[in-house]
């Protein structure tokens, strides 16, 4: 009986060993951020406008405004041109004719990050209020990995990630919109911000919460069950960008490069994670420009440009990419797989996985 229990034992633990060797992914996702104003910052036409623009401007030229287009940048994400661009790669400045656009013909949310994790730009996925998605995704297809099993999780601040991520069929954790943490997934600090959602302003209406919520729910979820693939949605952006917030906007891309910040904190704390995780970050679409900056569809030009960034592990330290090319979202599932070690296969056409990415 003892040698039984021994013998079950040692088996149980080979197991976790090799789950915690298998490579974990974390992708983070800023919804509808301009890439004009990752590479260059604040807008100051934006910025000085009274039409988007309700905060005092002489605190928000301090706090956004430099002579250089790198400066001005670092001064919106410091993380991310710190960091991210002295540890990991980021891709999509236009200037250098780094190219990173969208395949779908839609150019918004939903059809977006269909895109993201299927790596297949349907046509039929055509509107934000869409059915559950019938795509397979690349989160549900790691999760049927043993390594991966019960190991996926997403936490969006907009409710629409139970669709397009099909949550009934999927399988995987999706918590999205203002639900609670059930009490089985949750924690003392996980249970405090289920509470605290409900009494902060619904800025957006009942269907998007707070980043701070979403990004902290999901830092908590990461310490107290670690999945092994997490994908964190933040949505601040793009709100206040259709609210014709410019000043806002800023404010919401400064706060989503805090919460960035605060997860490969932990990634670099967490014996977990440390040294064999890698960080994606991007976004579902673009927007227009000049007085277009807050509207993207496929009638408002250039909302099909995005941008891309990755750091951790299997990631060179290039920096920012100013070799010419061109990249589209829909590589972005095949490369989440190729991370892990998989292939990633479905009824539907996969796109081809960010080569470059990897290149030494």
């Amino acid at each position: 009986m003892q040698k039984t229990l021994l013998t079950l034992i040692t088996a149980l633990c080979c197991t976790i060993a090799v789950a915690q060797e298998k490579p974990n992914v974390i992708i983070i996702t800023m919804d509808g951020m301009r890439w004009q104003e990752i590479f260059t910052g604040a807008d100051t036409s934006l910025l000085n406008s009274k039409k988007f623009t309700t905060q005092d401007s002489l605190s928000l030229v301090k706090k956004y405004v430099a002579p250089s287009a790198e400066e001005r940048r670092r001064l919106m994400m410091p993380f991310f041109w710190k960091t991210i661009a002295s540890q990991g790669q980021i891709y999509g400045n236009r200037k250098y004719n780094n190219f990173v656009n969208v395949r779908n013909r839609y150019w918004f949310s939903y059809p977006g990050y269909n895109e993201i994790f299927t790596g297949y730009p349907d046509t039929l996925v055509n509107s934000n209020d869409y059915k559950a998605n019938p795509n397979e995704n690349v989160l549900e297809f790691i999760n049927k990995q043993a390594a991966y099993k019960n190991k996926v999780a997403s936490f969006g601040s907009w409710d629409a990630f139970r669709r397009i991520l099909n949550r009934n069929r999927s399988g995987i954790f999706v918590n999205d919109g203002f639900e609670d943490v059930p009490a089985d997934k949750s924690s003392a600090a996980i249970d405090q911000l289920n509470k605290t959602q409900h009494l902060l302003p619904a800025l957006f209406g009942g269907e998007e919460r707070l980043d701070a919520i979403t990004g902290f729910m999901a830092l908590e979820y990461m310490k107290a069950h670690h999945p092994k693939v997490l994908h964190i949605s933040l949505g601040e952006t793009d709100e206040f960008a259709h609210g014709e917030k410019y000043d806002y906007y800023l404010e919401a891309a400064q706060h989503n490069d805090a919460i960035i910040k605060a997860v490969w904190e932990q990634i670099q704390h967490d014996p977990f994670y440390k040294n064999n995780t890698t960080l994606l970050i991007a976004t579902d679409h673009g927007r227009g420009q000049g007085e277009l900056w807050t509207s993207h569809w496929s009638d408002v030009p250039n909302s099909d440009e995005i941008w891309f960034a990755a750091i951790g592990k299997n990631i060179a330290a290039k920096g920012e990419i100013k070799t010419a090319m061109q990249l589209y979202q829909q590589q972005i599932a095949q490369t989440i797989a190729f991370l892990t070690g998989n292939v990633f296969k479905a009824e539907h056409p996969v796109a081809e996985k960010i080569t470059v990415l990897f290149d030494k």
